[in-house]
Formats: structure tokens, sequence, C-alpha cells
């Protein structure tokens, strides 16, 4: 039986996604990928190259599909948080994997090309609109932009102890409440 590469692939991406989000670059194992992946530690040495170099593949195709599936909208940065928020519910993996690239590299001396690039490009669109007047000119772009990211994630950068004081509110009003703040941003 011959076996699909690009299958096999995927499996190790997937399954590296999940130790990674569970325990960080530091903390994950090849062993226990290689096996979530029905796989073995050569597939990854020979697919990715490296540990490090498998949490960048990880990290890459999530923000591929994050900018596939919630592209910015500068005219609309309320709601492009609100839709940030949403997938950040449907991927809960995608922040924890985000808090544990923080952690682990907080010089950000080897930046991922794939963050690097896409930020650079929502600056721009920020600025663009800006430019052209559709939206408050308050906070430079990049400002705005780290306020609509950090916003969008608020409810899942939360300590459990918070949480707790916040568990009242169902999914859709924190999702307003996201919405409502970036809003208060761009108006004021």
């Amino acid at each position: 039986m011959i076996r699909d590469a690009e299958a096999t692939r995927q499996r190790l991406l997937d399954a590296a996604a999940e130790e990674f989000a569970a325990r960080g670059i530091a903390g994950a194992r090849v062993d226990r990928i290689a096996e979530a992946a029905q796989s073995n530690k050569a597939q990854i040495y020979h697919y990715f190259g490296s540990k490090d170099a498998l949490f960048e593949a990880v990290f890459d195709r999530i923000v591929e599909a994050t900018l596939r599936d919630t592209p910015i909208d500068p005219t609309d940065l309320p709601e492009y948080a609100g839709r940030l928020f949403d997938r950040y519910q449907q991927h809960p993996q995608v922040q924890r994997l985000a808090t544990w690239y923080r952690l682990e590299r907080p010089d950000g001396d080897d930046p991922i090309a794939a963050i690097v690039a896409s930020n650079t490009a929502k600056v721009k669109a920020i600025a663009a609109a800006q430019r052209a007047g559709l939206l408050s000119t308050r906070f430079e772009p990049a400002v705005l932009l780290a306020l609509v990211l950090h916003l969008s994630g608020t409810w899942s950068s939360l300590t459990p102890e918070y949480t707790g004081l916040v568990k009242r509110l169902s999914v859709a009003k924190r999702r307003q409440a996201i919405v409502d703040a970036v809003d208060a941003l761009l108006t004021r």
C-alpha cells in the first residue's frame, strides 16, 4: 500500500497543532506528535526538518486559514473584530498557540514571515482607509490594528479566575462587547 505523502504531512500538522497548543514549543514532544499522527519521528524531520520548523509550519497554516476565512475589512473594523472572535471560538487552539509563541519567542528574533506579511498588509489597508476618509485617524494604523486584535481575543486570554466572573455572559454578549468596544475606539 502506497502512503499518501500529503495526507501524512497534514496529519502531522494537525497532531502538532494539538500538541503545541497543549504544551508549547519547548514542552511538545515529537514522539507524541508522530504517534497521534499515526506516523513516526523520521517523517517529522523529513517533512519539516526540526520541531521549531514544524511549529512554524503549524503557525503559517493557521495564519493562512485566518486570512482566508477572516479577511480584514478596514471600513468595518468592529465586525472584523467580531469575526476574529468567532474564529477564536471555533478554533480555540489558535489563541493558545499564539500565547505559547509570545512566551517562548519573546524577543521576536526570528519572526514568522506569514505573520509579518499579514500584519503589514493589514496596517497598509487601515492606512489606506484612513487616507480615504473611511476610517477614524484617532489612532495610527499599527496602533489601531493592535487594539482591534487584542480586543478580539479578550475573552480567550483571560485567566480562569476572571473567566468565572463573566461566565454568565453568553457567547453572543461577549462578541457584542468586542464589537461595541472597537466601535467606541473609532467614534470617540
